[in-house]
């Protein structure tokens, strides 16, 4: 089929339905489709043919065990009427596999509507028709509704020229109808002319105009519109702010959501959400008397004057019940005993230390050839430049490949990757747990407290680094000592273990514990200060991967630079001495003589090596670790992400009751009938009725008016 003619079918079929029969009977039901209508219908006695009748219909699309809230179950039989199309008084499976796809189309509110409306199924609707159904289904003491007004007349003429509305001029009515009713509704009650009506008047206006869309909270604080204004009455200009906030809930939600983003605490104020509103849109859309509704409804029972996304979910989620029946649907949190207690908190240490191995692995590997270059480079003695064996840290990469090729680079790496994940894990685990102890319920911690968890991580690292550190030192420098001594014989890790035995293994541990301690103490609390106040991170607003890697690449510039006249030192302990070359007895004698020897200068060998090793080190580490916790989360609860906004907790919730099922889609499909009146499709349906296109029988029978 060519384009032009896809075109022309789908603009026919929206238009006047034409070939709907057709069109359906083609359309095979889905396996899914086809079972739901199976479980509910019933087979007729004469031509065995299965079918809805009402009853089934409304449970095959609003089944008893649903929570409709506010909405009655009994009004989805309004639904009937469409799906019936032959007028029998029962839905047959080619019927049913129609209003399914109905339901499917994106306009299938207003379209639901239409062909509810057009009771000759001609693709018009006409006044009468549509009149007649309004006053049928309206409630007996729903406020009255002028059709005579100027408005309708704009829509459907006046009462000698009435016209017959197609599709889109209907659908366009029906968007403008709820607001023509509320200011007939404000006229009303507004008997003495002023401007102004009592609360409770304003409060059943909207209960009966849009109690469907609105939240527990919103609807239980209707009267305290008031409160915004000096007086104690609800003037025009608030009802009219009032609908125009509820009417665009969806861009409020996105500028609340924006605006809290870039809240350090997540919370906003009124300034700071009509700035947001100005940046979205191309002109000021919301005024200050919205903003002050909004703000006013959502601070109930907060007035702090800076709201959070659960403070404002409370009226932008429909879903959203009261607070005490929520509570009583929430299950007694089960109570563990101290044994189950101590397993769960080891369980989760493991886990810890887990993620953190696997992060200072990854970590170490990545900058592995720079912290060889910083090694050699420390390791090398002499003042006079005749004496050094590379002029700089360029040099000595150079050299390093020219000499022993690529994987000289990588000499030493296998002891690296096995000592280098417990001890990142160590540090990041005790970090981890030194603040949480520090920290109060809020999350916050003081900037003294953070250096205290940091130093603390460090020194207790110190029981796998200088392990680590020694031997690694040892392979490292043993490349150059091959070049220089001809026959030295290569040692591999295992041979410099057994040869420096245990106490061996801890040469040069106080130089370590000064290296490390200084520096997990400046690079924790730099790092955690780094992405809060420059990267702007927050309760709702998680980090990406670069900001975290720059964030830890920023941090472990001081502390790396900084410490590394304690690196030089340690590295000279815990090297194995050449023939000429000076023997260290212990930290202050290397500290000695190097001033001696070398002067100041010798003490920061290595501190541009230390910088470009450290620091992109630490940020892979910790990017890594923070990645792990969201993708492998501990076992029993779920991937760590930050909350998104009111549009993820609607989703959520949506997810929970089937957010895509025909029910909800069924329940979506009442939104434009109910903006009619609160009670449209109350009425009980007659299964005999003899067809739309002359009204069933209970329809004639409704007086008709002008």
């Amino acid at each position: 089929m060519s384009t032009a003619a896809v075109v022309k079918e789908a603009v026919k079929e929206t238009l006047i339905g034409s070939d709907e029969h057709a069109a359906a009977d083609q359309v095979q039901p889905t396996a899914q489709n086809k079972a739901r209508f199976v479980r509910y219908a019933v087979q007729d006695a004469e031509t065995g043919e299965y079918y809805l009748g009402p009853d089934q219909f409304i449970d095959a699309v609003a089944p008893p065990h649903e929570d409709y809230h506010k909405i009655k179950r009994e009004q989805y039989s309004i639904l009937f009427s469409v799906a019936d199309r032959t007028n029998k008084g029962k839905v047959t499976l080619s019927d049913w596999t129609y209003f399914e796809n109905l339901l499917e189309k994106p306009d299938a509110e207003y379209e639901i509507a239409f062909r509810l409306f057009d009771v000759e199924r001609l693709g018009t609707v006409k006044y009468d028709d549509f009149r007649r159904l309004y006053e049928l289904n309206k409630g007996p003491d729903s406020i009255p509704f002028d059709w005579d007004c100027e408005w309708a007349k704009l829509y459907i003429g006046s009462k000698t020229k009435r016209h017959n509305l197609d599709y889109q001029q209907f659908s366009q009515m029906l968007r403008g109808l709820q607001g023509e009713r509320i200011r007939q509704a404000f006229q009303l009650f507004d008997k003495d002319g002023d401007g102004f009506i009592e609360p409770e008047d304003f409060e059943r206006i909207i209960m009966e105009t849009s109690k469907h869309k609105l939240s527990d909270h919103l609807l239980e604080n209707l009267n305290t519109l008031c409160n915004i204004s000096q007086g104690s009455k609800v003037s025009y200009a608030n009802v009219r702010a009032f609908q125009n906030m509820i009417k665009e809930m969806d861009l409020v939600e996105l500028i609340i959501r924006k605006a809290c983003a870039k809240s350090q605490d997540g919370k906003i104020t009124r300034t700071e959400f009509l700035n947001q509103a100005a940046k979205i849109t191309r002109f000021s859309l919301f005024t200050p008397m919205e903003a002050d509704i909004l703000f006013h409804f959502a601070s109930v029972g907060n007035p702090s004057g800076r709201l959070s996304l659960e403070d404002f979910a409370k009226v932008l989620d429909p879903t959203w019940r009261n607070r005490h029946e929520a509570e009583a649907r929430l299950l007694p949190p089960a109570v563990q005993t101290k044994g189950q207690q101590f397993m769960h908190q080891a369980g989760e240490s493991a886990y810890n230390f887990i993620l953190g191995s696997l992060s200072g692995a990854f970590g170490a590997f990545m900058v592995y050839p720079i912290d060889l270059v910083k090694t050699r480079m420390q390791n090398q003695r002499g003042a006079s430049p005749g004496s050094r064996l590379y002029d700089n840290s360029i040099d000595c990469f150079r050299k390093v490949v020219r000499n022993e090729g690529f994987r000289g680079l990588y000499s030493g790496v296998l002891p690296q990757l096995v000592g280098v994940a417990p001890e990142k894990a160590i540090k990041l685990t005790v970090n981890d747990l030194v603040r949480g102890a520090f920290s109060d319920k809020q999350g916050n911690i003081s900037v003294i407290h953070e250096i205290i968890a940091g130093g603390t991580a460090g020194g207790c690292q110190v029981v796998f680094t200088n392990p680590l550190e020694i031997v690694k030192i040892r392979l490292q420098v043993q490349g150059e000592v091959a070049k220089s001594v001809e026959g030295a014989p290569k040692r591999s890790a295992m041979w410099i273990v057994r040869n420096l035995g245990l106490v061996g293994l801890y040469k040069g541990a106080s130089a370590c514990l000064l290296r490390d301690v200084p520096f997990s103490a400046i690079y924790f609390p730099t790092y955690s200060h780094l992405k809060k106040d420059l990267f702007g991170e927050s309760q709702t607003k998680k980090l990406g991967v670069l900001q975290l890697l720059t964030a830890g690449a920023i941090a472990g510039m001081p502390a790396a630079y900084l410490t590394t006249p304690c690196d030089v030192i340690k590295t000279r302990l815990q090297v194995e001495a050449r023939k000429g070359d000076t023997q260290y007895t212990g930290l202050r004698h290397a500290a000695k003589t190097i001033w001696k020897e070398e002067g100041f200068r010798a003490f920061f060998k290595g501190g541009p090596a230390r910088i470009f090793r450290s620091s992109p080190q630490f940020g892979f580490t910790l990017a890594a670790y923070e990645l792990l916790q969201g993708v492998l989360p501990y076992p029993g609860q779920k991937a760590e992400k930050m909350h998104a906004g009111v549009a993820e907790a609607v989703a959520l919730a949506q997810d929970r009751i089937g957010g895509d099922s025909p029910y909800t889609r069924s329940r979506n499909a009442l939104k434009i009938l109910l903006d009619l009146d609160e009670h449209f499709g109350r009425v009980k349906l007659d299964a005999n009725a003899a067809g739309w296109k002359a009204l069933p029988s209970w329809m004639q029978n409704a007086p008709k008016t002008a």
